[in-house]
């Protein structure tokens, strides 16, 4: 077996890739139906953190999903679900329209995906997305559509942002909902997400902490080590307040990214090993106990999954390898997780770490 330092690192373009169903293209080598930037979907570092849990008995590795084109793992999510339309010729630049519901990344990803293959692309948001991602987005011509008040019964604004995409499907001619949440495409994606971890780590992958939201990362991971008789334990990392798996009563939540107020339909009780729920200001500390330590700027589901490992850290045996998936960058958060004085208005105080006023 190589050094595991020696195999810590991108796949090369065809490099067992290919043998993927459906997954060639992104890829890349013979046969590609993607060009340009879409070319460069996938195939994230994969990096070995060697301070964030230092009394762990452990080797853990990060896949950095910030090193997509549009800045976040859903970039597959996006690219999987529009291309495969748009070689059938169901999807037809100039005249299709795609609309989708996203309070953040799939909404960045969806957009540069369209802007490349000249799709309109309308995007239902709500009050809660932060200004950056409304500006990448308009930056890429895509047209936002605001659900400015949340869903009556729930209090939460997803329900109201799938209402009004069922709105906009039905009233725009040749309109397309790939529909994240039930698209079998979007954990299609992230079979080669797992590819990507197990091939660089030897195929030994002890455990995987993976968040969750539309269910799609988890979904596709686990259908790949089912698949490749992986010995792999996953850990679902969910939000404290969100109703994705049993036993959790619904409340707001405040970090984008990981954790829902409805449960998505490509929800699989069985695709996890262990659940581990992550409040917001557990949240919050990670995030900056990981730039204190690794110098990883990263968004709030990353830290959701760094705080999970230490939660789960008295199960992990010793000498076992484990990989922390780190779906986006903290670039979108500076105005949020990494900033004091939002932070000590909605937590009542700071956590102890390196301070960011703003």
């Amino acid at each position: 077996m190589t050094d595991l330092l020696a195999a810590v690192r991108t796949p090369a373009p065809g490099d067992q890739v290919a043998s993927l169903p459906g997954l060639t293209s992104v890829a890349g080598g013979a046969g590609n139906t993607v060009g340009g930037v879409l070319s460069t979907v996938a195939n994230t570092p994969l990096v070995e953190l060697t301070r964030i849990a230092p009394g762990l008995d452990a080797r853990v590795f990060a896949k950095l999903e910030q090193f997509n084109p549009g800045g976040s793992i859903k970039d597959r999510s996006a690219l999987s679900m529009v291309r495969g339309r748009v070689d059938s010729g169901e999807l037809v630049p100039g005249r299709s329209v795609v609309v989708e519901s996203s309070s953040g990344n799939l909404a960045v990803g969806m957009a540069q995906v369209c802007r490349y293959y000249g799709l309109r692309f309308v995007c239902v948001v709500d009050a809660k997305t932060n200004r950056q991602t409304l500006s990448i987005l308009r930056a890429y011509g895509a047209e936002v559509d605001v659900v400015a008040e949340p869903d009556p019964r729930t209090g939460e604004f997803l329900p109201s942002r799938l209402a009004r995409v069922r709105e906009l499907v039905a009233a725009i001619p040749h309109a397309c909902w790939p529909n994240q949440y039930a698209n079998p495409l979007n954990p299609k994606a992230h079979e080669q997400t797992m590819h990507e971890i197990a091939n660089a780590m030897d195929g030994r992958v002890d455990y995987l902490f993976c968040s969750v939201g539309s269910f799609g990362t988890l979904r596709g991971c686990a259908q790949y080590v089912a698949d490749h008789g992986l010995r792999t334990s996953i850990v679902g990392v969910d939000a404290v307040g969100s109703v994705i798996f049993d036993g959790q009563a619904p409340a707001p939540r405040h970090i984008p990214g990981h954790g829902a107020s409805l449960r998505p339909p490509l929800y699989d009780a069985g695709a996890a090993d262990h659940v581990v729920h992550v409040s917001d200001v557990e949240c919050v500390a990670a995030c900056r106990r990981l730039v204190a330590t690794e110098a990883i700027l990263a968004g709030g589901s990353s830290g959701a999954t760094v705080s999970a490992l230490e939660k789960f850290a008295d199960r992990i045996p010793p000498g076992a390898r484990c990989a922390l998936i780190f779906p986006d960058t903290g670039d979108r958060y500076l105005d949020t997780i990494y900033c004091d004085s939002w932070v000590a208005e909605r937590f009542g105080a700071v956590p102890a770490t390196e301070v960011h006023p703003c």
